[in-house]
């Protein structure tokens, strides 16, 4: 039982605020949607303050948000169990420890550090540690550089960079880490970007994603010979691309011969908690310092990373910054030191080892797939799979398995590299959005290229990955690859069924994942080239248009939002039982009979133009011509009408017609006499598409139709008409009994006529179409 009742408070008001801000079923009223119907905008402050829940209810509001527009978008938050509320309540109780008297705060802060320390340094096996606790995961290396300049440049207290123009001070970085790392310790340090030195990755032996030691024993020579300071070597244990560890204890060695320092870090060093840990990996035990994020392996929100380094002179540290005189910096500790106890040393060894066991369960899947390539460090044990899909070009016969990372290299040329970067980063985008508990990720490589990667120990614990996630993954991902393998075979087809295509122009777009881009050319001559511009984005559109509401499995778009070629036409993913040279013909048809469209209005346009002005001149010519036939007199106003009056003229209205059928001007004379309107000549025909495929029922467009005899079976679906047809055309054929059944049961006059219907009937009937003979059937009857 908790005696202190502030405590006991806390902890009753930290649960509900938690099942406040977690429950996502929250009812509004009416009133308070139109009170606060825009709570997003900063107000001000209100004079008589607000309760608790009120503030909580708005925190609510602004995490999940009252817009419905957001609902579509699917979004997952961090799965924060029992463990991440001792983590959150670690940062109440940090405020509320940090108003204790200065002696209970040192008493409790100097416990609080030392347990949360040698718990950490006992369970990733670092002996005889010190911890500095931070939140920005490279704040703990910028100490420790800051700790090593200390030590290496004695006067550095007194004379500050002085001391560094003796020496210039070198740093030691993997290109394979983090991307901005060096520059940002360089801004921090406020050191010369020459002053980091980045270290190339091996090309010839070994994984190329590990630090070439030989390669750096010399840069570190030549630099010792130019007169500088070799001081700290940043390795890897788990790049963060690929998850591969560098030679640690080569490089242990190399520090030691230079007196450097050696630090380091990635997601690898999780792996120190396990029982089985791997040689390359368990030689970090052995360096200066390392960098834990713990938050991110085991699920725990808000807690910081920890810095585990040895160092003898207490002072030093304080200079660098790893350790604070203040007992409220030790508090950071206090979440961390919280969570740990929670969870104990079975539950993070459970959790890690978890991590592992989805990594090596979707490793043990991917060696069973075709076109499926692996970059994986170690077989028995990788914490991290990075996976692509490829297809050999050279001998597409053989099967191609999961391989160790040699595997993946293959020396294509650089548009199918292109191709197959553009191909791995949908399947990657496809495979997160199916499967989000999943956590896969697409990542770029500088020698595989795009690849998707599957890092268990940095998403497992956040979105509560489980082993029916990884066979659902490993489902997903057998039904894609047959459609990147069909996609990627038909490309080439379709390039040369557009390149044949009259009318049709094959735009090579290697950014995108699909069939490939073509464009309809518009023929046009005399015009300029923004009217030509806008007639080929017209004509395209509408080609675009027509291609989505026909019945097909494709997707026609006009492409990235950002980056694409305009005025095409983009198709996405295909499968093999496309039939190309349909699809082709399709696209070039309709956009051939969009053209004709468009010029027979653009040339009616005209015809009615030129015939109305046609016209203004006939009926301008009449009027004057009507002048002469009534002479001078009365056209005069009232001698007109008296005129007119005595001698009445008469004319008959004279009008003109035009025809758009023939496009000429006609009198309406006809018209006055007849009363009624001319019908002219039958319009011509719309140019319509002659390619309408005759397909089975159900069968979609662009579908290759069924070659084997089992198609035309007779449980298939066949047109019945065709059959009709073919049977009117040859004689009947009935057996003799058939045919005197009928003729004994009605009188000889009414015999013929029943006989030829009756026969008619069952030549249907023989095709097996029961709803055909029916209908021949009633026919008969009537008759």
């Amino acid at each position: 039982k908790v005696v202190d009742p502030t405590l006991a408070e806390m902890g009753k008001n930290l649960n509900e605020a938690m099942k406040m801000l977690e429950d996502n079923q929250r009812k509004v009223e009416e009133e308070n949607e139109k009170k606060y119907a825009r709570k997003d905008i900063p107000g001000p402050l209100q004079g008589s303050g607000q309760d608790m829940v009120s503030i909580l209810q708005l925190v609510q509001n602004l995490m999940h948000g009252e817009e419905e527009e957001e609902t579509s978008q699917s979004y997952r938050l961090q799965n924060v169990g029992e463990q991440g509320h001792m983590a959150l309540l670690g940062h109440s109780l940090a405020a509320y420890i940090s108003v204790l008297d200065r002696e209970r705060l040192r008493k409790l802060t100097t416990r609080i550090l030392s347990d949360t320390t040698l718990w950490l340094c006992r369970l990733f096996r670092y002996e005889n540690g010190s911890a500095y606790y931070h939140e920005d995961d490279r704040e703990g290396l910028l100490k420790i550089c800051r700790l090593v300049i200390h030590t290496r440049y004695e006067d550095y207290t007194l004379e500050g960079f002085n001391v560094l123009y003796t020496k210039q001070p070198v740093i030691y970085i993997s290109s394979a880490a983090r991307t901005g790392l060096g520059q940002a310790l360089c801004n921090q340090l406020g050191l010369p970007l020459s002053c980091m030195c980045h270290v190339p990755c091996n090309t010839m032996f070994g994984s190329q994603h590990q630090m070439d030691v030989a390669l750096l024993d010399r840069v570190i020579k030549d630099d010792v010979e130019s007169g500088k300071l070799p001081l700290l070597l940043v390795a890897n244990a788990g790049t963060p691309g690929a998850g591969h560890t560098d030679k640690l204890g080569r490089l242990k060695e190399l520090c030691e011969q230079y007196k450097m320092w050696l630090h380091v870090e990635g997601v690898n060093l999780a792996t120190l908690a396990l029982g089985y840990v791997s040689s390359s990996v368990l030689a970090a035990t052995k360096c200066d310092s390392m960098t834990l994020t713990l938050g991110s392996w085991l699920g725990l929100p808000a807690v910081p990373a920890v810095t585990l380094y040895r160092h003898e002179d207490p002072s030093l540290s304080l200079a660098a910054g790893l350790t604070s005189s203040q007992p409220v910096e030790k508090l950071r500790a206090l979440p961390l030191w919280l969570s740990l106890q929670y969870l104990g040393h079975d539950g993070i060894v459970e959790r890690i080892k978890h991590a592992s066991q989805l990594s090596q369960r979707l490793l043990e899947n991917l060696k069973n797939l075709d076109f499926i390539k692996t970059s994986v460090e170690d077989e028995l044990s990788s914490p991290v799979v990075v996976f692509k899909f490829f297809q050999e070009y050279s001998n597409r016969d053989q099967t191609s398995h999961a391989a160790p990372a040699s595997a993946i290299q293959h020396p294509i040329i650089s548009s199918e590299r292109h191709i197959y970067d553009t191909f791995n980063q949908w399947l990657g985008e496809q495979l997160a959005q199916l499967v989000p508990a999943s956590g896969v990720d697409v990542v770029e490589l500088e020698d595989e290229g795009t690849c998707v990667r599957f890092s268990p120990l940095m998403t497992s614990a956040v979105l509560g990955t489980e082993i029916q996630d990884i066979d659902q993954l490993v489902d997903c991902l057998k039904m894609k690859i047959p459609v990147l393998t069909s996609t990627l075979q038909l490309r080439e087809e379709f390039e040369q069924e557009v390149r044949r295509t009259v009318g049709l122009l094959y735009i090579e777009d290697l950014g995108w994942p699909g069939l490939g881009v073509v464009r309809y050319n518009y023929h046009c001559d005399g015009k300029n080239d923004d009217k030509q511009e806008k007639e080929l984005e017209k004509i395209n559109t509408e080609l675009l248009k027509k291609l989505n509401e026909l019945e097909s499995d494709l997707t026609f778009s006009l492409g990235p939002e950002f980056g694409g070629q305009k005025n095409c036409v983009y198709i996405g993913m295909v499968t093999e039982d496309l039939d190309v040279s349909e699809l082709v013909e399709t696209i070039a048809a309709t956009g051939r009979e969009i053209e004709e469209n468009s010029r027979l209005l653009e040339n009616m346009t005209e015809v009615v133009r030129k015939g109305i002005q046609e016209a203004q001149l006939q009926l301008q010519k009449a009027n004057e011509e009507r002048l002469l036939e009534e002479g001078l007199l009365r056209q005069i106003p009232v001698v007109g009408s008296v005129l007119n009056w005595f001698s009445p003229f008469q004319a008959s209205p004279k009008g003109r017609t035009f025809n758009l059928t023939a496009g000429s001007l006609e009198s309406t004379e006809s018209m006055y006499v007849s009363k009624a309107q001319g019908t002219g000549t039958t319009p011509p025909p719309t140019p319509t598409s002659s390619l309408a495929k005759q397909r089975l029922p159900g069968q979609k467009a662009f579908k290759r139709s069924l070659r084997s005899s089992d198609g035309f079976s007779e449980t298939s679906s066949i047109s019945h008409c065709d059959d009709l047809d073919k049977m009117d055309q040859r004689p009947p054929t009935l057996s003799p009994g058939q045919e005197q059944a009928p003729l004994d049961m009605e009188d000889a006059e009414e015999q013929k006529e029943v006989a030829q219907a009756k026969t008619d009937t069952e030549d249907i009937c023989s095709d097996e179409s029961p709803p055909d003979c029916t209908q021949v059937e009633d026919e008969a009857s009537q008759r």
